[in-house]
């Protein structure tokens, strides 16, 4: 299954970002990337990553996180990844990346949480 993109934009500082599919190397991950990349650098500094569809992720795609939580940190932003699948938490704890990056239960909550 390709990785699918969305993104909602809340208000012109804050957008959720739906992730359907595998989060893994590949051209999927990479328009992912580019989209995100572009909606920062257009002015959105608060995102929620909805990972509710992401069944799971390699290296790479754990690198696009982190790679974009730097970029909205930069900004004074905040990144929150929402509805993580038990497997995805597991490989976020494993990798500590929980350590750096909040999981909120749903998107709802990680947009209460950076308001």
């Amino acid at each position: 299954m390709a990785l699918e993109i969305s993104l909602r934009y809340i208000d012109s500082r804050t957008a959720v970002v739906t992730l359907v599919g595998a989060l893994t190397l590949g051209t999927g991950l990479k328009t992912a990337d580019q989209r995100i990349q572009t909606a920062i650098e257009e002015g959105v500094s608060k995102l929620a990553i909805d990972m509710t569809g992401v069944p799971y992720s390699d290296s790479a795609g754990l690198g696009v996180l982190i790679h974009t939580f730097g970029l909205t940190r930069v900004r004074n932003g905040a990144l929150r990844l929402s509805g993580a699948s038990e497997r995805m938490l597991s490989m976020l704890n494993l990798t500590r990346i929980n350590t750096l990056l909040p999981v909120d239960p749903d998107v709802e909550a990680s947009l209460a949480a950076m308001r």
